[in-house]
């Protein structure tokens, strides 16, 4: 499994570099578009960084594509996707700087109007870091219980509760208990992205 996760994560830094060569846009020029340093960006590049979800979807945003683009999506588009079990590619594997672990549901379709992820909070996270990013999102928790941080205000999540909620609020969520939190949590890509993305 870790080398799967491991394989994934490469072919990501390696579709990272081609949109940016396509792009003719120089490290330099992708940094101030997303706000993240220069050498950031190289070791993502290089696969010595694993970004989180948050992560990918500026610098997918920057390059003109969308997160499943980075996944490797399938063209052309299928009027239909269906992922098993065994097949969701992990996009920030568990031990990770942050922790947290997702598993992409819906790689396979492209140009998608929601990135569908399965979410694992880990319960002493190595390092916090709140997100901030346009569109809406949601997140239901299927397992544990989950301190919510939106803008000023703190929710505590509980098991079978769900939340929807603007990500354009700096946001984050952690465990809240003794054990990890499992989310199902889906990123509704803005209306203007879909657009020049089609």
């Amino acid at each position: 499994m870790k080398q799967m996760e491991a394989i994934v994560e490469a072919e990501i830094g390696k579709r990272i570099n081609a949109f940016r060569m396509q792009k003719r846009m120089t490290l330099d020029q992708l940094a101030k578009q997303t706000g993240f340093t220069k050498g950031y960006l190289s070791k993502v590049e290089k696969s010595k960084k694993s970004p989180p979800v948050s992560t990918l979807w500026i610098i997918a945003r920057a390059l003109g594509v969308t997160i499943s683009a980075l996944l490797g999506e399938e063209a052309p588009r299928p009027a239909l996707c269906l992922v098993r079990k065994n097949e969701r590619p992990h996009i920030s594997r568990d031990g990770t700087t942050f922790g947290y672990s997702y598993e992409a549901m819906a790689h396979q379709y492209p140009n998608k109007i929601m990135e569908p992820f399965l979410l694992t909070l880990p319960v002493k996270p190595k390092k916090r870091t709140v997100y901030q990013h346009e569109g809406e999102e949601m997140l239901f928790v299927m397992q544990g219980t989950m301190k919510f941080t939106h803008g000023a205000d703190e929710y505590i999540v509980n098991e079978g509760d769900c939340i929807y909620f603007d990500s354009g609020i700096p946001h984050f969520g952690e465990s809240y208990g003794s054990e990890e939190v499992k989310c199902f949590m889906v990123i509704c890509n803005p209306a203007e992205d879909r657009e020049r993305k089609v």
